[in-house]
Protein backbone atom coordinates (compact mmCIF):
# COMPACT_ATOMS: atom_id res chain seq x y z
CA UNK A 1 0.00 0.00 0.00
CA UNK A 2 2.54 2.44 0.57
CA UNK A 3 4.64 1.92 -2.15
CA UNK A 4 2.10 4.28 -3.79
CA UNK A 5 2.74 7.26 -1.55
CA UNK A 6 6.14 6.51 -1.70
CA UNK A 7 5.94 7.31 -5.48
CA UNK A 8 4.00 10.58 -4.56
CA UNK A 9 6.45 11.28 -1.87
CA UNK A 10 9.43 10.92 -5.21
CA UNK A 11 7.27 13.27 -7.06
CA UNK A 12 8.27 16.15 -4.66
CA UNK A 13 4.91 16.04 -3.29
CA UNK A 14 4.91 16.31 0.93
CA UNK A 15 1.89 14.19 2.40
CA UNK A 16 0.50 16.00 5.38
CA UNK A 17 -2.80 14.55 6.96
CA UNK A 18 -6.00 17.20 7.72
CA UNK A 19 -6.78 16.35 11.06
CA UNK A 20 -5.29 15.65 14.46
CA UNK A 21 -6.80 14.99 17.65
CA UNK A 22 -6.04 13.63 21.52
CA UNK A 23 -7.46 10.50 20.67
CA UNK A 24 -4.96 9.95 17.79
CA UNK A 25 -1.82 11.48 19.18
CA UNK A 26 -2.64 9.56 22.49
CA UNK A 27 -3.10 5.79 20.85
CA UNK A 28 0.25 6.25 18.81
CA UNK A 29 -1.68 6.51 15.48
CA UNK A 30 -0.34 9.61 14.27
CA UNK A 31 3.00 8.10 14.21
CA UNK A 32 1.50 4.99 12.65
CA UNK A 33 1.07 7.05 10.03
CA UNK A 34 4.42 8.88 9.91
CA UNK A 35 5.84 5.64 9.87
CA UNK A 36 3.54 3.58 7.47
CA UNK A 37 2.24 5.97 5.23
CA UNK A 38 4.82 8.60 4.47
CA UNK A 39 3.13 11.50 6.72
CA UNK A 40 5.28 14.21 6.98
CA UNK A 41 3.47 17.18 8.16
CA UNK A 42 -0.23 17.61 10.04
CA UNK A 43 -2.55 20.29 9.47
CA UNK A 44 -5.71 21.69 11.89
CA UNK A 45 -8.69 23.74 11.59
CA UNK A 46 -11.38 24.77 14.17
CA UNK A 47 -13.83 22.55 12.35
CA UNK A 48 -11.77 19.86 13.40
CA UNK A 49 -10.82 20.55 16.72
CA UNK A 50 -14.79 20.99 17.24
CA UNK A 51 -15.21 17.67 16.03
CA UNK A 52 -12.48 16.06 18.04
CA UNK A 53 -13.22 17.91 21.13
CA UNK A 54 -16.88 15.61 20.73
CA UNK A 55 -15.87 12.72 20.63
CA UNK A 56 -14.98 10.03 23.59
CA UNK A 57 -13.10 10.72 26.81
CA UNK A 58 -9.45 11.68 25.89
CA UNK A 59 -9.93 15.92 27.09
CA UNK A 60 -11.76 14.95 29.95
CA UNK A 61 -8.69 14.96 32.62
CA UNK A 62 -6.99 18.43 31.21
CA UNK A 63 -10.64 19.98 30.65
CA UNK A 64 -11.50 18.67 34.91
CA UNK A 65 -8.13 20.34 35.73
CA UNK A 66 -9.17 23.25 34.19
CA UNK A 67 -12.43 23.38 35.69
CA UNK A 68 -10.67 23.22 38.95
CA UNK A 69 -8.72 26.40 38.26
CA UNK A 70 -11.59 28.17 37.14
CA UNK A 71 -10.50 29.58 33.52
CA UNK A 72 -12.45 30.80 31.41
CA UNK A 73 -14.19 29.53 27.70
CA UNK A 74 -11.03 31.58 25.77
CA UNK A 75 -8.33 30.50 27.73
CA UNK A 76 -9.00 27.06 27.99
CA UNK A 77 -9.66 26.62 23.90
CA UNK A 78 -5.70 28.08 23.96
CA UNK A 79 -4.93 25.48 25.91
CA UNK A 80 -7.14 22.60 25.04
CA UNK A 81 -5.92 23.27 21.26
CA UNK A 82 -1.84 24.20 22.16
CA UNK A 83 -1.43 21.21 24.04
CA UNK A 84 -2.71 18.58 21.04
CA UNK A 85 -0.55 20.77 18.76
CA UNK A 86 2.28 21.14 20.98
CA UNK A 87 2.25 17.27 20.94
CA UNK A 88 1.86 16.79 17.35
CA UNK A 89 4.83 18.88 16.68
CA UNK A 90 6.86 16.74 19.17
CA UNK A 91 5.66 13.30 16.90
CA UNK A 92 6.81 14.81 13.71
CA UNK A 93 9.99 16.66 15.16
CA UNK A 94 12.26 13.86 13.50
CA UNK A 95 11.02 14.52 10.61
CA UNK A 96 11.44 18.21 10.89
CA UNK A 97 14.87 17.43 11.43
CA UNK A 98 15.67 14.67 9.40
CA UNK A 99 14.15 17.59 6.09
CA UNK A 100 16.05 20.18 7.50
CA UNK A 101 12.91 22.37 8.16
CA UNK A 102 11.23 21.32 5.67
CA UNK A 103 8.33 19.13 6.36
CA UNK A 104 7.55 18.02 10.10
CA UNK A 105 4.98 20.99 10.45
CA UNK A 106 1.94 21.21 12.17
CA UNK A 107 -0.36 23.85 11.66
CA UNK A 108 -2.43 26.22 14.46
CA UNK A 109 -4.84 28.40 13.18
CA UNK A 110 -5.71 32.03 14.50
CA UNK A 111 -9.17 32.18 16.37
CA UNK A 112 -11.28 32.99 13.02
CA UNK A 113 -13.33 35.38 14.41
CA UNK A 114 -10.32 37.75 14.13
CA UNK A 115 -10.15 37.31 9.85
CA UNK A 116 -10.85 40.49 9.60
CA UNK A 117 -8.75 42.61 12.05
CA UNK A 118 -5.07 42.68 11.14
CA UNK A 119 -3.79 43.68 14.54
CA UNK A 120 -5.71 41.20 16.77
CA UNK A 121 -4.94 38.30 14.44
CA UNK A 122 -1.07 39.47 14.40
CA UNK A 123 -1.26 39.67 18.11
CA UNK A 124 -2.63 36.33 18.48
CA UNK A 125 -0.46 34.77 16.09
CA UNK A 126 2.60 35.98 18.46
CA UNK A 127 0.71 34.48 21.40
CA UNK A 128 -0.24 31.37 20.31
CA UNK A 129 3.43 30.90 18.50
CA UNK A 130 5.06 31.70 22.19
CA UNK A 131 2.54 29.06 23.73
CA UNK A 132 3.45 26.22 21.71
CA UNK A 133 7.08 27.22 21.52
CA UNK A 134 8.15 24.93 18.70
CA UNK A 135 10.35 25.45 15.82
CA UNK A 136 8.08 23.12 13.46
CA UNK A 137 4.86 24.98 14.32
CA UNK A 138 2.57 26.72 11.31
CA UNK A 139 0.59 29.79 12.36
CA UNK A 140 -2.74 29.52 10.29
CA UNK A 141 -3.86 32.96 8.78
CA UNK A 142 -6.38 33.61 6.47
CA UNK A 143 -6.20 35.21 3.04
CA UNK A 144 -8.78 38.06 3.83
CA UNK A 145 -7.64 41.29 2.67
CA UNK A 146 -6.89 42.05 6.64
CA UNK A 147 -4.76 38.87 7.09
CA UNK A 148 -2.55 40.11 4.00
CA UNK A 149 -0.59 42.65 6.54
CA UNK A 150 -1.36 40.15 9.39
CA UNK A 151 0.78 38.19 6.60
CA UNK A 152 3.37 40.02 6.31
CA UNK A 153 4.08 41.32 9.97
CA UNK A 154 3.71 38.10 11.24
CA UNK A 155 6.75 36.81 9.21
CA UNK A 156 8.44 39.60 9.84
CA UNK A 157 8.57 38.92 13.65
CA UNK A 158 10.35 35.52 12.58
CA UNK A 159 7.18 33.36 12.63
CA UNK A 160 6.03 30.54 9.82
CA UNK A 161 2.92 30.75 8.56
CA UNK A 162 0.34 28.77 6.97
CA UNK A 163 -1.82 30.76 4.66
CA UNK A 164 -5.37 29.54 4.55
CA UNK A 165 -8.90 29.90 2.44
CA UNK A 166 -6.81 30.81 -0.95
CA UNK A 167 -9.59 30.13 -3.76
CA UNK A 168 -8.51 32.83 -6.10
CA UNK A 169 -5.76 33.72 -8.64
CA UNK A 170 -5.78 37.43 -8.15
CA UNK A 171 -5.37 36.77 -3.97
CA UNK A 172 -2.91 33.85 -4.35
CA UNK A 173 -0.23 36.20 -5.95
CA UNK A 174 -1.16 39.02 -3.16
CA UNK A 175 -0.42 36.20 -1.22
CA UNK A 176 2.93 35.81 -2.52
CA UNK A 177 3.74 39.41 -2.52
CA UNK A 178 3.13 39.56 1.39
CA UNK A 179 5.49 36.71 1.91
CA UNK A 180 7.83 38.57 0.12
CA UNK A 181 7.49 41.56 2.09
CA UNK A 182 7.42 39.84 4.84
CA UNK A 183 10.84 37.87 4.73
CA UNK A 184 12.39 41.52 3.39
CA UNK A 185 10.99 42.85 6.75
CA UNK A 186 12.07 39.73 8.75
CA UNK A 187 15.98 39.65 7.39
CA UNK A 188 15.76 44.16 8.11
CA UNK A 189 14.67 42.53 11.78
CA UNK A 190 17.80 40.32 12.21
CA UNK A 191 16.06 37.30 11.17
CA UNK A 192 17.75 34.05 10.07
CA UNK A 193 15.70 33.86 7.46
CA UNK A 194 16.11 29.92 6.52
CA UNK A 195 14.48 28.98 9.47
CA UNK A 196 10.95 30.68 8.71
CA UNK A 197 8.94 28.55 6.46
CA UNK A 198 5.36 29.24 4.71
CA UNK A 199 3.27 27.51 2.98
CA UNK A 200 0.16 28.62 0.60
CA UNK A 201 -3.49 26.84 0.86
CA UNK A 202 -5.09 26.64 -2.21
CA UNK A 203 -8.32 25.39 -1.85
CA UNK A 204 -9.49 22.79 -4.23
CA UNK A 205 -12.67 20.77 -4.01
CA UNK A 206 -14.58 23.61 -2.71
CA UNK A 207 -13.84 25.49 -6.48
CA UNK A 208 -15.70 22.25 -8.26
CA UNK A 209 -18.33 22.29 -5.40
CA UNK A 210 -19.47 25.87 -5.89
CA UNK A 211 -19.30 26.07 -9.94
CA UNK A 212 -20.93 23.03 -10.55
CA UNK A 213 -23.83 24.14 -8.21
CA UNK A 214 -23.79 26.98 -10.95
CA UNK A 215 -23.59 25.19 -13.80
CA UNK A 216 -26.01 22.93 -13.11
CA UNK A 217 -28.25 25.84 -12.64
CA UNK A 218 -27.71 26.50 -16.68
CA UNK A 219 -28.53 22.64 -17.40
CA UNK A 220 -26.67 23.22 -20.98
CA UNK A 221 -24.99 20.53 -22.39
CA UNK A 222 -22.01 22.48 -22.34
CA UNK A 223 -22.39 23.77 -19.08
CA UNK A 224 -22.77 19.67 -17.98
CA UNK A 225 -19.61 18.84 -19.83
CA UNK A 226 -17.50 21.66 -18.10
CA UNK A 227 -18.52 19.96 -14.42
CA UNK A 228 -15.72 18.92 -11.65
CA UNK A 229 -12.78 20.40 -13.99
CA UNK A 230 -12.27 24.08 -12.38
CA UNK A 231 -10.46 23.19 -8.93
CA UNK A 232 -7.63 21.17 -10.68
CA UNK A 233 -7.61 24.07 -13.50
CA UNK A 234 -7.55 26.82 -10.77
CA UNK A 235 -4.99 25.15 -8.86
CA UNK A 236 -2.82 24.21 -11.89
CA UNK A 237 -3.10 27.99 -12.62
CA UNK A 238 -2.20 28.84 -9.13
CA UNK A 239 1.26 26.57 -9.71
CA UNK A 240 2.22 28.54 -13.01
CA UNK A 241 1.54 32.09 -11.03
CA UNK A 242 3.97 30.01 -8.31
CA UNK A 243 6.40 29.15 -11.31
CA UNK A 244 6.42 33.30 -12.63
CA UNK A 245 6.47 34.82 -8.97
CA UNK A 246 9.58 32.71 -8.00
CA UNK A 247 11.61 33.78 -10.85
CA UNK A 248 11.82 37.14 -10.16
CA UNK A 249 14.35 39.06 -8.93
CA UNK A 250 13.21 40.10 -6.04
CA UNK A 251 13.05 36.24 -4.67
CA UNK A 252 16.18 35.57 -6.33
CA UNK A 253 17.48 38.44 -3.93
CA UNK A 254 15.56 36.46 -0.91
CA UNK A 255 16.98 33.34 -1.81
CA UNK A 256 20.88 34.04 -1.42
CA UNK A 257 20.07 35.77 1.75
CA UNK A 258 18.74 32.10 2.69
CA UNK A 259 15.02 31.92 2.49
CA UNK A 260 13.10 29.12 1.24
CA UNK A 261 10.26 29.94 -1.07
CA UNK A 262 6.50 29.12 -0.11
CA UNK A 263 5.38 25.98 -1.34
CA UNK A 264 2.24 25.66 -2.59
CA UNK A 265 -0.18 23.42 -0.46
CA UNK A 266 -3.54 21.77 -1.83
CA UNK A 267 -6.29 22.25 0.53
CA UNK A 268 -9.71 20.75 0.70
CA UNK A 269 -8.69 17.34 -1.43
CA UNK A 270 -11.31 15.49 -0.20
CA UNK A 271 -13.83 14.32 -3.21
CA UNK A 272 -17.39 15.92 -2.25
CA UNK A 273 -18.85 14.41 -5.20
CA UNK A 274 -19.53 10.52 -5.17
CA UNK A 275 -19.54 10.57 -9.04
CA UNK A 276 -16.05 11.57 -9.13
CA UNK A 277 -12.77 9.12 -8.10
CA UNK A 278 -11.88 9.92 -4.99
CA UNK A 279 -8.06 10.38 -5.31
CA UNK A 280 -8.74 12.87 -7.96
CA UNK A 281 -7.35 15.89 -6.37
CA UNK A 282 -4.16 14.30 -5.36
CA UNK A 283 -3.48 12.35 -8.33
CA UNK A 284 -4.17 15.41 -10.64
CA UNK A 285 -2.55 17.69 -8.78
CA UNK A 286 1.00 16.19 -8.96
CA UNK A 287 3.95 18.64 -8.92
CA UNK A 288 7.33 19.41 -7.30
CA UNK A 289 7.33 21.40 -4.32
CA UNK A 290 3.84 21.13 -2.87
CA UNK A 291 2.37 19.82 -0.11
CA UNK A 292 -1.29 17.94 -0.67
CA UNK A 293 -2.34 17.87 3.36
CA UNK A 294 -5.62 14.74 3.13
CA UNK A 295 -7.78 13.55 5.16
CA UNK A 296 -7.77 10.26 6.62
CA UNK A 297 -9.93 8.93 4.31
CA UNK A 298 -8.25 10.27 1.32
CA UNK A 299 -4.70 9.47 2.42
CA UNK A 300 -6.36 5.75 2.78
CA UNK A 301 -7.60 5.61 -0.86
CA UNK A 302 -4.39 6.80 -2.58
CA UNK A 303 -2.59 4.59 -0.48
CA UNK A 304 -4.67 1.96 -2.06
CA UNK A 305 -5.42 2.68 -5.55
CA UNK A 306 -3.61 6.03 -6.02
CA UNK A 307 -2.91 6.67 -9.39
CA UNK A 308 0.61 8.28 -9.74
CA UNK A 309 1.81 8.79 -13.15
CA UNK A 310 4.85 12.21 -12.50
CA UNK A 311 3.91 15.64 -12.91
CA UNK A 312 0.25 16.47 -13.46
CA UNK A 313 0.17 19.80 -13.29
CA UNK A 314 3.06 21.52 -15.55
CA UNK A 315 2.11 20.00 -18.83
CA UNK A 316 -1.68 20.93 -18.60
CA UNK A 317 -1.82 24.73 -18.23
CA UNK A 318 -3.23 25.65 -21.74
CA UNK A 319 -5.75 23.44 -20.85
CA UNK A 320 -6.42 24.94 -17.91
CA UNK A 321 -6.32 28.66 -19.34
CA UNK A 322 -9.24 27.22 -21.89
CA UNK A 323 -11.17 25.61 -19.61
CA UNK A 324 -11.46 28.73 -17.37
CA UNK A 325 -12.41 30.41 -20.59
CA UNK A 326 -14.99 28.50 -21.14
CA UNK A 327 -17.04 28.18 -17.92
CA UNK A 328 -16.55 32.44 -18.20
CA UNK A 329 -18.62 32.06 -21.74
CA UNK A 330 -20.76 29.72 -20.35
CA UNK A 331 -21.61 32.26 -17.85
CA UNK A 332 -19.67 31.28 -14.83
CA UNK A 333 -19.01 34.44 -12.81
CA UNK A 334 -15.03 33.67 -11.90
CA UNK A 335 -14.84 36.53 -9.35
CA UNK A 336 -18.31 36.00 -7.50
CA UNK A 337 -17.35 32.25 -7.21
CA UNK A 338 -14.12 33.55 -4.70
CA UNK A 339 -15.80 35.89 -2.85
CA UNK A 340 -18.31 33.79 -1.98
CA UNK A 341 -15.85 30.73 -1.27
CA UNK A 342 -14.07 33.27 0.87
CA UNK A 343 -17.03 34.44 2.72
CA UNK A 344 -18.30 30.93 3.34
CA UNK A 345 -14.94 29.78 4.38
CA UNK A 346 -14.98 32.01 7.66
CA UNK A 347 -18.04 31.83 8.70
CA UNK A 348 -17.78 28.06 8.74
CA UNK A 349 -14.71 28.26 10.85
CA UNK A 350 -16.63 30.87 12.46
CA UNK A 351 -19.18 28.34 13.54
CA UNK A 352 -16.85 25.80 14.10
CA UNK A 353 -14.92 27.93 16.62
CA UNK A 354 -18.16 29.12 18.22
CA UNK A 355 -19.11 25.26 18.26
CA UNK A 356 -15.80 24.32 19.69
CA UNK A 357 -16.57 26.95 22.96
CA UNK A 358 -19.72 26.11 23.85
CA UNK A 359 -18.39 22.58 24.29
CA UNK A 360 -15.88 23.39 26.65
CA UNK A 361 -18.13 25.82 28.22
CA UNK A 362 -20.55 22.49 28.67
CA UNK A 363 -17.92 20.75 29.78
CA UNK A 364 -16.35 22.65 32.08
CA UNK A 365 -19.70 23.66 33.62
CA UNK A 366 -20.04 19.35 34.37
CA UNK A 367 -16.19 19.38 35.46
CA UNK A 368 -17.01 21.92 38.20
CA UNK A 369 -20.09 20.63 39.27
Amino acid sequence: MSDILKALSDEGVSIWLDDISRERLRTGNLEQLVKDKHVVGVTSNPTIFAKALSKGSAYDDQVRDLAVRGVDVEEASRAITTYDIRWGCDVLRPVYDRTDGLDGRVSLEVDPRLAKDTEKTVAEAKALWWMVDRPNLFIKIPATEEGLPAITATLAEGISVNVTLIFSLERYGKVIDAFFAGLEKARANGHDLSKIASVASFFVSRVDTEIDKRLDKIGSDGAKNLRSKAGLANARLAYALYEEKFATDRWKALKDAGARPQRPLWASTGVKDPNLVDTLYVDELVAPGTVNTMPEATLVAEADHGQVRGDTVRGAYDDARAHMAALKDAGVDYDDVVRVLEEEGVEKFEASWKELLGSIEGELKDKSA
